[in-house]
């Protein structure tokens, strides 16, 4: 079962993915500009950026003869929405559990 974010979750799970998400966070970029920084092909740096697309996380532009990408503020909200949600169940979890354990001290008491 899928859940909201974990398409995003996925797409971020590569290390070439995670990479071009931080390079696009100084703003747009050129498949080309994204390529010479990352020690991969052109053509994979257009690839993974089609799996980010499609996950949400990017969004592209003609400009003149060339493409460029910049990060989707859509998608990468969903991500932290996921990861909030994640987190705050988890602090919940805990705290439910600390709250219905006692501790040696209490027991003494």
């Amino acid at each position: 079962m899928a859940t909201y974010g974990s398409d995003q979750l996925a797409a971020l799970a590569d290390p070439s993915r995670r990479a071009i998400v931080e390079a696009l966070r100084a703003g747009p970029r050129a498949v080309g500009e994204l390529a010479a920084d990352l020690p991969i092909s052109r053509p994979a740096v257009s690839q993974h950026l089609k799996v980010l697309k499609e996950a949400g996380l990017v969004a592209d532009r003609a400009e003149g003869t060339k493409r460029l990408y910049r990060l989707e503020p859509d998608g990468i909200a969903a991500v932290r929405a996921y990861l909030d949600r994640m987190w705050s169940d988890a602090l919940r979890s805990f705290a439910e559990y600390a709250e219905s354990t006692e501790s040696p001290e209490e027991e003494q008491s």
